[in-house]
């Protein structure tokens, strides 16, 4: 294998492989070093394997980080119109689902990843495998890289290394110790997109429901994020879309050794006033006959019933019509907010992505390029940028990893 290249990326998944393509196609000899045995395995589990690869809503709310408009001048460069081109060129034809989630129109996230692997084999992108890598060094003449198949050297550098979510499939967190050996601060890192756990004990009576639901997080008594969409009920706490959506700011106050607390609101779309006014119809006007377990048949699943009563200080076989006023504005209370004490995540195993990473004050948004050290690139989660759920963490790869490729492409020259 030649041991000399133009630009060196290491790590093969979305944004080292979208890296290695454009600067390819800029004329750059490239080899991208991957320590798994096989390209892209993050993609393969993307939206559940079936790949939500980007999203036509864009912009700084959907994108967070210290600095969430580092975002801007790459989403500028390569958005989301670009991306679907670019993905076109390759074979995949979009497909747009609700909310402006885009899917390959194959349904199989093994399509994207076999789209990036055919293009990079027909420009001559050579990538190594089951690497090993012990040492980057910045050189007089560019970087070295030191690894288990020999030394590589190469003019610039891209790192594309990701986080530390879904070890499995290559983001073990080991390219931060290379990143902080040259010098760069890392935020803190903690899993993101992930489950939540809570302490309640009546999370095991009402594991496996499912229920749409807003989700709002609180930190020392203070609402930090919420969300609406179908939330999942487990044993160990709560998972689901609107969960992964506000999980990022549960995961760094509990590492900072804060409160944080869950509020779940089981009739999103109705008022505080209008739904003690529908428990008051349905435990006065349709009580008769039933016992308050019974009259909220049909409105939650049973397992919940019974919890939202017994939080709420009603006894289940009381008679419906018999409960008071006081005890009915408790129970729209649960209704509108149970409570949900969070003590932990489900980890970084778990997590889709991770929040924090490379300080976004050291690099240059317009290029990617380390502020400390020429030549030096970065691309995709490695950085200190997490997306929302709905193809914005791909599309972050996506666009980073074309402007790292084709900066990194011209700073070789």
């Amino acid at each position: 294998m030649d041991r000399q290249s133009d630009i060196i990326i290491v790590g093969a998944g979305a944004s080292g492989l979208t890296a290695g393509i454009h600067a390819a196609r800029a004329g750059a000899h490239v080899l991208i070093l991957e320590h798994m045995d096989k390209a892209g395995k993050k993609i393969l589990a993307t939206g559940n394997g079936k790949c939500n690869f980007t999203n036509e809503k864009q912009g700084i709310a959907y994108y967070h980080g210290k600095n969430p408009a580092f975002v801007l001048p790459a989403l500028r460069c390569f958005g989301v119109k670009e991306t679907l081109h670019f993905f076109e060129t390759l074979g995949i034809y979009p497909k747009k689902k609700w909310d402006g989630y885009y899917y390959p129109a194959s349904g199989q996230a093994s399509s994207v990843a076999q789209s990036l692997l055919l293009e990079c084999s027909r420009l001559n992108v050579r990538i190594a495998y089951n690497i090993g890598i012990r040492e980057i060094k910045k050189t007089a003449t560019g970087f070295s890289c030191h690894t288990k198949q020999g030394n590589f050297a190469s003019k610039c550098c891209i790192l594309a290394t990701g986080g530390k979510a879904a070890k499995k499939t290559g983001s073990d967190g080991s390219g931060f110790l290379y990143i902080e050996k040259f010098g760069h601060k890392l935020t803190d890192i903690v899993p993101a997109l992930v489950q939540l756990q809570g302490k309640q004990s009546f999370l095991k009576e009402i594991a496996g429901i499912r229920a749409d639901a807003k989700v709002s997080i609180y930190i020392e008594n203070e609402k930090m994020a919420e969300n609406t969409g179908e939330l999942q009920l487990t044993k160990f706490g709560i998972s689901g879309i609107p969960t992964f959506q506000v999980s990022r700011h549960a995961s760094l106050a509990l590492s900072a050794g804060k409160r944080v607390f869950a509020l779940l609101d089981f009739l999103p779309d109705v008022t505080a006033k209008d739904t003690l006014n529908l428990l008051k119809r349905r435990f006065g006007h349709y009580g008769a006959g039933k016992n308050a377990a019974q009259a909220l048949l049909g409105l939650f699943a049973d397992k919940l019933n019974d919890v939202l009563l017994r939080e709420a200080g009603i006894s289940a076989s009381k008679p419906a019509n018999r409960c008071t006023k006081d005890e009915l504005a408790r129970l729209a209370g649960t209704v509108k907010a149970l409570r949900i004490d969070v003590v932990g995540t489900k980890g970084f195993d778990d997590a889709q992505v991770s929040a924090g990473g490379v300080d976004t004050d050291e690099v240059n948004p317009t290029t990617m390029e380390s502020r400390l050290v020429p030549g030096l690139f970065f691309a995709g989660e490695v950085l200190d940028v997490d997306g929302m759920c709905g193809g914005y963490n791909l599309q972050w790869a996506w666009s980073s990893g074309y402007v790292a490729g084709t900066k990194a492409a011209l700073c070789s020259q």
